[in-house]
């Protein structure tokens, strides 16, 4: 199967959900950037997917090796400025909308995973740099970095911290002359280290003498693998891990200063690590939603070749495909419905973070809501459509050579990393619900009030604010044992939403009647099911603690 990247539907969303208009870009612009990028994904990225899982990345003494063909692939991703598209332009950047890079991040992801995750961890890097780095760091380093040059990473997680990054004990000692000696180790470093580039900028997390324990002690670096004067930097890559999926994409233990010390420069104020990383863990959270859905769209277009393909039973005279069987049908709409759903959600917290960026409050922290909502949710959508994807096949899904499998393995990291959607369910009740006031939330809940119409839909919306009205009443615990279902609850409310505005926009093709069609099934099915998990939010924390943890073992 040839991926082909979905421009009328990403097009579609950018004009009606994004409004991409009022944003500023002109229609043949945006046609050329989402024209340009399916290109680019289609002909340069996906005949790479399958040799990248197969050969996957290799580690050799430190260095690691990329598949073949994936340096030209990500030379030609920099020659075309591709790296550029929403980076401000006083670096080198195009400066147009997040929303924009959103699409070209939904067709790099649907088309090579693996490949995508390192230029996504570059545009995080480049809005925290940007945000909170140094005039002189900004000066070396952000025009490199926004065309790709040199791509960057985040380095967080310790073998004995995980997702309690307090606890990280990676330390950085004042060299005298502004800058710092970094030790300490970090593990699954995305892209820590490969053979794409000749420089490679790392943000560490680290603590500094004196510094208190926990996050409030906590500082960023720019750590960057090679110096300014030419020379190495003391750090280097001890092993990559051995993954179920995304195999063309390293995942480093990184060792920072195995000779004294790497050298670094701190990154924002000292002590003030985690604002500025979470500068940059928003941009990848909503980045990696959009892993969700490549995947889903994917696994979709494979599953639908296969089943207008393979020939199985009858019907009437004739020998049939399985896409004419009822069941097969519905695992297609559904895979259809969920992957639209998940983009609109997902371009949809772009959008708003673009009106942020200009100024615009509401919007602003609108996206603060969006982003646990469409980080967490787009990607159990990747997972189940890709299972889904499996199914359609039978026991030929379950086979490597049809590819099906793939997108499943590759899919199932991403609910993990950038903060695991039990953290973005528990960021959703314990700080989101009450952002603001409350506002923030209840806005959201008040537009879509305003213009739903399916019963379904309505009926979601009073299920959702009877349980958001209840959380602020009640003990943490009570709001974290049924944050995953209020979540997704709130997330499928949110999507269908959306969707019906879509399906309400006057006009024939074939693209909105399939739009419809998938709206339709998503509010006739699946806001039912979200609506029966009202009693699992409601649950409380006193049946997850009835029996003692041992006693389940």
């Amino acid at each position: 199967m040839s991926f082909k990247c979905p421009t009328a539907d990403q097009r579609f969303i950018l004009d009606h959900v994004a409004n991409l208009a009022e944003l500023g870009v002109e229609p043949d612009i945006a046609d050329a950037v989402v024209e340009g990028a399916a290109a680019f994904a289609e002909g340069e990225l996906a005949p790479l997917n399958r040799v990248g899982d197969t050969k996957g990345a290799r580690w050799d003494n430190g260095r690691v090796i990329m598949p073949d063909g994936f340096k030209a692939a990500y030379d030609a991703f920099v020659e075309g400025g591709w790296m550029t598209l929403s980076a401000p332009e006083r670096w080198g950047g195009q400066g147009l909308p997040l929303v924009l890079s959103a699409a070209l991040m939904d067709s790099l992801n649907g088309a090579n995973l693996a490949f995508a995750l390192c230029p996504m961890l570059s545009v995080g890097a480049i809005e925290a740099l940007e945000q909170h780095g140094s005039d002189e760091l900004k000066q070396r380093y952000l025009a490199k970095i926004v065309s790709g040059e040199w791509p960057a990473t985040m380095n967080l997680t310790e073998p004995q911290a995980g997702s309690d990054v307090g606890a990280l004990a990676t330390r950085a000692e004042a060299s005298g002359d502004g800058s710092f000696r970094i030790t300490g180790t970090k593990i699954f470093i995305t892209f820590g280290e490969h053979d794409l580039a000749d420089n490679i900028v790392h943000l560490v997390l680290a603590r500094t003498q004196g510094a208190p324990g926990g996050t409030k002690g906590i500082s960023l670096f720019l750590v960057p693998k090679i110096l300014p004067g030419g020379t190495a930097n003391d750090l280097r890559c001890v092993s990559i891990e051995h993954k179920a999926g995304i195999h063309a994409s390293p995942t480093c233990v990184m060792s920072y200063g195995d000779h004294g010390g790497a050298t670094g420069w701190l990154v924002g104020d000292e002590m003030a690590g985690m604002r500025a990383m979470f500068t940059m863990m928003n941009n990848a959270r909503l980045n990696v939603a959009l892993q969700g859905v490549g995947i889903a769209e994917a696994a979709t277009q494979r599953a639908v070749a296969y089943a207008l393909d393979r020939k199985q039973g009858r019907r009437g005279a004739d020998v049939a495909v399985i896409a004419d069987h009822p069941d097969v049908r519905r695992m297609l709409l559904r895979m259809r419905a969920l992957t639209t759903a998940a983009r609109s959600l997902t371009y949809y917290a772009f959008a708003q973070a673009d009106r942020g960026r200009s100024g615009d409050r509401a919007a602003a922290l609108r996206c603060d809501v969006l982003t646990p909502l469409a980080k967490a949710w787009a990607t159990d959508i990747g997972c189940e459509v890709a299972s889904l994807g499996v199914q359609v096949h039978g026991g030929m899904g379950y086979v490597e050579e049809t590819g099906a499998a793939q997108h499943w393995r590759d899919a199932r990291i991403a609910p993990i990393y950038e903060g695991t959607n039990g953290i973005q369910a528990a960021d959703l009740v314990t700080r989101k619900l009450d952002l603001d006031g409350g506002a923030a939330f209840d806005e959201l809940l008040a537009d879509i009030r305003a213009t739903a119409a399916h019963p379904a839909l309505v009926g979601l919306a009073d299920a959702v604010e009877v349980a958001a009205v209840s959380y602020r009443q009640s003990p943490p615990d009570d709001r974290l044992a049924g944050s995953v279902p209020f979540l997704n609850m709130t997330a499928v409310l949110t999507a269908g939403w959306l969707l019906e505005r879509q399906a309400a926009i006057p006009g024939a093709s074939e693209l909105l009647s399939a739009k419809r069609a998938a709206t339709d099934y998503f509010l006739s099915a699946i806001v039912p099911e979200a609506l029966g998990q009202a009693a699992a939010a409601a649950l409380g924390a006193d049946p997850l603690y009835a029996v003692p943890a041992g006693a389940l073992a």
